[in-house]
Parts: structure tokens; sequence; C-alpha cells
């Protein structure tokens, strides 16, 4: 659509002129900010559901196995010879044994439950995830009677590197007086901070020798951990391992079957944001079409005089189609710039809030992350800004069209 500049000129002096004009001036700078606000809620909600499903998806992946190939009785037993030839499977880029079962945890009279891992000292190395994210201590002591635990949990329990705490596995031993729980003590050699609260609080890592003793289950595994190149894709690379694995009673479980419901959640919950955030456009949009049709009432001499001097219908149509398109125009321009600077800025934002009300509005025991993550998404910020765009022009066109069918005789009879 072309304005010329008498149009454009027009248009742009009633909107300033509005200023003075009470009640319509008020829905005008409604609608403004309302646009504004609602582009700005978008980004900056769409940035942080992206942040936390990418930290998430990352945290996952990188302490847990894109697959995972479990015996349909018992234990993975005689595993060596498998895991060599699924190492060799293009994809795959490692392949370690772990055990994993639940313990009870003792220290000090404190006791919780948790979750143990055995894993090779060479497998726990090899994940960024954690290697990188030590805090206390060093994987290099992660030995036989040597575990590793997470942040929140020495914090809880009051311990650090060099101390000792008691598991007790919920597999028995017998005795001469029955069957009894099996206890062990392990001394800590690592503590560390994946940023993940499940992770942190509730994990134990140990070596895997002494998780087949601990929890007795012998020269067998519970799982073989495998992962590749590209955890997206995974139906070709599935068919290859089960091939390499080379014979039945072995099934695999890959990162999405084990966390589906979660991350499907997460994206059924993001689509709804999404839906009802858009709302407060809508209401904006409708603020719109109310200050122009109020416009175009109080406007009905100018325009007749306008009509009387030459001006064609469509003329009219396009002044308040601009004058109302750039209520859109100003209003989404505001809310993408406050919307990607509190984006930007969340965290520190977020501490802020916190020091201020003495108050944690994005607890880590809810939300299972320490900081709260955002990552803006370009595709997201156009669509948003585009919808924005099109309700506040489609907002327009019943008052604009409303004004160039205005019977200038009738108009100037009124008056």
């Amino acid at each position: 659509m072309i304005f010329t500049p008498f149009e454009r000129m027009v248009a742009m002096r009633y909107l300033r002129a509005r200023r003075q004009e009470g009640f319509i001036s008020v829905i005008g700078w409604f609608s403004l900010i309302g646009i504004g606000l609602g582009v700005a809620t978008l980004i900056i909600v769409m940035s942080v559901m992206n942040g936390f499903r990418q930290e998430l998806f990352q945290r996952v992946l990188g302490l847990n196995g894109h697959l995972n190939l479990y015996s349909n009785v018992g234990g993975v037993t005689e595993y060596e010879p498998m895991l060599e030839r699924i190492r060799k499977v293009p994809g795959v880029l490692d392949a370690s044994p772990t055990v994993e079962a639940q313990a009870l945890l003792s220290k000090d009279g404190m006791a919780s439950g948790v979750f143990v891992r055995g894993v090779t000292p060479e497998a726990i190395r090899k994940r960024q995830t954690i290697a990188n994210h030590i805090v206390q201590g060093t994987l290099d002591n992660f030995t036989t009677d040597q575990i590793a635990i997470g942040v929140r949990m020495a914090q809880r329990l009051d311990v650090h590197v060099g101390d000792s705490i008691t598991l007790l596995s919920p597999v028995s031993k017998t005795t001469i007086f029955g069957a009894a729980p099996r206890l062990r003590s392990y001394q800590i050699a690592a503590i560390f901070d994946v940023g993940m609260f499940e992770y942190d609080n509730n994990f134990v890592f140990m070596p895997l020798g002494a998780a087949q003793i601990f929890f007795r289950t012998g020269d067998g595994v519970s799982a073989l951990e495998m992962f590749v190149k590209d955890p997206q894709h995974l139906r070709e690379i599935r068919s290859d391992i089960v091939a390499a694995v080379g014979g039945p009673g072995y099934h695999l479980m890959d990162w999405q079957q084990n966390n589906s419901s979660f991350f499907t959640a997460l994206q059924v919950e993001r689509n709804v944001m999404f839906l009802i955030l858009t709302m407060i456009i809508l209401v904006a949009a409708f603020n719109i079409i109310s200050s122009l049709i109020m416009l175009v009432k109080d406007k009905g001499r100018d325009i007749a005089i306008l009509r009387t001097m030459g001006a064609t219908r469509g003329m009219i149509m396009r002044i308040f189609f601009l004058n109302g398109a750039s209520i859109g125009i100003i209003g989404t321009f505001f809310g993408l710039l406050l919307g990607l600077f509190i984006a930007g800025h969340i965290e520190g934002l977020r501490q802020i809030v916190q020091k201020i009300t003495h108050t944690d509005p994005f607890s880590p025991e809810v939300y299972f992350l320490t900081r709260m993550p955002s990552v803006v998404d370009v595709g997201d910020v156009v669509r948003i800004v585009l919808m924005a765009l099109g309700l506040s022009f489609l907002a327009t066109l019943y008052p604009a069209w409303r004004a160039a069918k205005l019977d200038p005789v009738e108009a100037l009879r009124y008056e």
C-alpha cells in the first residue's frame, strides 16, 4: 500500500492531535502499551521456554546415554565382545557398561534415598557435563572406594572431599540372624555441579567394579550406554546397533523414550503459553478498533471537509489505516526492544528480584535448574512481530472503512 505525502501528513497530525483529546488519547496509549507489553511478554516467555528446554536437553544427554541396551531377563552379561561390535558401528561415539540402582544414603543420622550409577573411570571422564563441572576434588581419585556426588547433596549433608558417607543397598545379605541390609562407607573423591537440581541433589557416581560388588551383580551390568553423533535422528543407527548385538534377548531404549512424557509436557506448555499470551496483543488490537472508531466519530466534520475538497474514499481509508497502523508499529517496536533486553538479562534481573524480595522466583527444587536460562530464537521473534503487526493492521480495517463510507453531507448536517 502506497501512501501519498498528504495522507501521511494528515494521519500524523491526527495522531499528534489526539494527545489533547482526552479519553480517545488514553485508549490509544493503552493500545500502544498493550501491544508492546504483549510482544515483550511473548518474547521473554518463549526465550525462557527455549532456554529451559535446551538446558535440560544438554544436561540429560550429557549425563545419560543416547541409547541404552537392556537384557530382557536380568542384567547384561558377557558384554565385552558386544561392546567392541557396537563401538565399530558408524555414528557411535562411545559405548560403556553401567550399573544403576537405588540406595539409602546415611550421614550423621541423616538418611535419604539416592540413585547410584556405577560407571568406569574412563567413561565418567569422557562426560564433559561432569568432568568440566567439578567444584571440589578431582576425578583422578575416582577409584574402588571413592565416589562422586553433587554439590546440592554435599551442602545438604555438610560434607566435603575426603569425608565418608554410608550407602545401604536394598539387596540384602544373608547372615546367621537372617537377611540384613548391605551397607558400606565410601570416601568422597569429587563434588560436581552440573546445574540441574535432580542430579546435583540425588545422584551418586561410583566406579563400576565397586557398584558390581555393592549391588551383587557379579560380572553383569544393568545396561550398556551408547553415545552417538546425532541423537536427534536415531532410526537408522538403531537398526545397525541391533544387528551388531547379534542375538535376541535384548531391547534398546533411547533418550526420547525415557524422557518422552517430560519433553512432550514441556512442548505442550510452550504452545499453551503462546496462545494465552497472544490474548494480550488481541486485547490491545481491540483497543485500537475502539480508539479509531471514536476518532472517526470525533473527526466526522474534518472527513466531510476533506471529501468536499476532493479527497477520495481511498485516501480517507488510507489516512485512518496509517493512523492505527502507526500505533501497532510503534507498540511492536517498543515491545521488541523491551523483550530482547529482558530476555538477554533475565538471570541478572532474577537475582535482583531475589535480593529485594528475599524469595527465589526460580526455585531449583521446582524447575530442576539452578539458573534461569534464556535462548532467543530468531524464528520465534519474527513470528511474534509479524503476528502483532498483522493483528494491528487488521484492527484498523473496519474503522478506516467506516471513515471512508462516511457521507459528507450527513456529517456536515449534524455538525
